[in-house]
């Protein structure tokens, strides 16, 4: 199972809880039900922030060019 799918799945779990927690307390249900529309539309923005591939840092130095000095940066001549 991925990141994503895991972090969703407990995020949803967590929504379920506190909407049976609102309706224990006497939340009407219209409300329940926006707040968790909103709930879940904030956990796939943060599962996919949090969860997304980072680009990979360089670890290779730059390649040498053929008459083996190092490669020129732009601007240098």
């Amino acid at each position: 199972m991925s990141s994503f799918a895991t972090y969703m799945l407990g995020f949803f779990i967590l929504v379920i809880g506190l909407a049976l927690g609102a309706r224990q307390l006497g939340v009407p249900d219209v409300w329940i039900l926006i707040g968790v529309v909103v709930a879940l539309g904030m956990g796939i923005l943060m599962a996919t922030s949090r969860t997304k591939q980072r680009d990979p840092t360089p670890t290779d130095p730059p390649p040498r060019r053929k008459d083996g000095d190092p490669p020129r940066t732009p601007g240098q001549y």
